[in-house]
């Protein structure tokens, strides 16, 4: 079993994906696909005239300040083109792929946080109003029983609460907790650039290895939405997970190419 999360920023070869996807399920690798939608979600936001708030944390982390109107864009981006735009490619290329929220069954459940803290000015804020939360559990047997029929599960934040409300959850992180609690051999985190760099932006930096007891050692290098990354991947190995790779989304095979070493390898 292995877990790929791709993202959802410019330039990701959505085409290249899918079919190397279809590729290696039709040669019988188990696998689940996670995927983002940012740049798009960004775009609509923008058209609609309520443009993306990105927010920092007092500990770093740069997130996506949720309120309902956003849920609302957010769902339809990520829930609607993107999710429904794979599975059609899949599909196309004859995976019966289902496509699903973790809403969706509770596939990602987590505690919602109705507000969050963001440093403005040098100053920390409270800002209330938010839809977000970690994923805290799972629904394995969902995943499973479409699996064990052959059936590829597509996922996409957001996520439920414990509650029920739908909650913006990190894809990444989501990934982690998919890849922990059904003890992937491996998760590939897949982006716009090559793996994490030593020197952002310059991709002749690539850090191409990470002991898995070191990897929150190399925080310092992850730039902005990739600190996400990082942290999903310190949980996926703490987890159980047999190994991590931030990989490359715009070349040719990309789950290939990360599987076969190209990329930053934690383990």
């Amino acid at each position: 079993m292995i877990v790929v999360k791709v993202g959802g920023s410019l330039g990701i070869d959505y085409d290249a994906l899918c079919a190397d996807v279809a590729e290696l399920w039709k040669a019988g690798q188990k696998l689940i696909l996670v995927h983002g939608g940012s740049a798009e979600t960004n775009r609509v936001a923008e058209a609609l005239g309520h443009p993306p708030q990105f927010i920092t944390s007092p500990s770093g982390y740069t997130s996506r300040f949720t309120d309902r109107e956003t849920l609302e864009i957010f769902e339809m981006v990520y829930c609607g083109k993107m999710n429904k735009g794979i599975v059609e490619r899949l599909q196309g290329h004859g995976v019966n792929a289902v496509g699903l929220s973790g809403l969706d069954g509770r596939i990602f459940e987590g505690k919602h946080k109705d507000k969050v803290r963001s440093v403005e000015d040098g100053k920390v804020k409270i800002l209330r109003g938010d839809h977000t939360g970690t994923v805290e559990q799972v629904n394995t047997h969902l995943l499973n029983l479409l699996l064990d029929n052959g059936y590829l599960p597509v996922l996409t934040p957001p996520g439920s609460s414990f509650e029920g409300v739908a909650v913006n959850v990190d894809g990444d992180r989501a990934s982690a907790a998919v890849a922990t609690a059904l003890k992937a051999e491996a998760l590939l985190l897949l982006s716009n650039i090559p793996g994490l760099l030593r020197d952002f932006p310059d991709e002749a930096s690539l850090i191409t290895d990470i002991p898995a007891s070191e990897v929150e050692s190399f925080m310092a290098f992850a730039q902005d939405r990739m600190k996400k990354k990082v942290l999903g991947a310190a949980e996926a190995v703490q987890g159980g997970v047999g190994k991590v790779i931030f990989g490359d989304a715009r070349v040719a095979k990309p789950v290939q190419y990360a599987l076969a070493g190209n990329g930053t390898t934690v383990q």
